[in-house]
């Protein structure tokens, strides 16, 4: 399932195509992207995604503010989304570590799983605008937030949930993150097994969304229609345009 775009600056920059859906479709390659910030892309990287991507790529970008100033995407020509989701996590652990809170991994892995609930109960309003653009054309369409694990990850689970792929390969793509970033193990005096957690992806972490799912929706497919916007004729529109038939 691996990407066959691998781009030096980023390194969690895949293709959401090939995965299989419960019908036996699958994903088209080369239209779905997800991806840390791109921010850092090389010539090379540029070189490489005009030769591939052949239409004008979309970009949509989950990023706050801050993060958006401090790293704006360099590939000319293209036009950003913004769909503002703040990294809520980062202050939260800022302000415990300046009050002179010790944080431990759980501690950490605690404050992940809120925000993941935070994705559903304050942010599904920006995912269902996801959603919109996804259903305007089948353009090569890249999404990201900064590092392409969190905000992205939600995304690309609800993407390939609403395709009809099975939760065990939506969580195999989650996971493939912790194969693409390389953890750091410093943050703000943390632990380096502390804020190792920080760089890494977990099933807890997105399980927690999906509880959030259960707990305000009823279950995905309530969540897929009620809280993104699809009905069944958005979600065939999806198929349709993502799908090999």
């Amino acid at each position: 399932m691996h990407s066959p775009f691998i781009l030096t600056g980023a390194p969690n920059f895949r293709d959401l195509g090939g995965y299989q859906n419960a019908d036996g479709h699958t994903v088209r390659r080369h239209h779905l992207f997800r991806s840390d910030h791109l921010g850092s892309l090389v010539a090379d990287d540029i070189r490489l995604l005009s030769d591939r991507l052949r239409e004008p790529v979309r970009v949509l970008d989950l990023r706050g503010a801050q993060e958006r100033e401090t790293a704006a995407c360099v590939i000319e020509g293209v036009q950003v989304h913004s769909l503002a989701i703040e990294p809520t996590i980062v202050q939260v652990l800022a302000d415990l570590t300046d009050a002179g809170h010790t944080l431990t991994q759980a501690d950490v892995v605690g404050h992940m799983q809120d925000t993941y609930r935070g994705f559903v109960r304050n942010n599904t309003h920006r995912f269902a605008s996801l959603f919109t653009h996804l259903l305007e054309s089948d353009a090569p369409l890249v999404f990201h937030c900064t590092a392409g694990k969190d905000r992205t990850g939600f995304a690309a689970a609800m993407i390939l949930l609403a395709l009809g792929v099975s939760q065990d390969d939506v969580m195999r793509d989650y996971m493939m993150t912790n194969e693409r970033l390389k953890p750091k193990s410093e943050w703000r005096g943390l632990a380096p097994e502390v804020a190792s957690v920080l760089y890494r992806v977990q099933p807890e972490f997105i399980d927690a969304a999906f509880e959030a799912v259960s707990q305000n929706y009823g279950d995905v497919e309530s969540y897929l229609r009620d809280g993104l916007g699809l009905g069944e004729a958005e979600r065939e529109r999806l198929r349709e345009l993502y799908l090999d038939r």
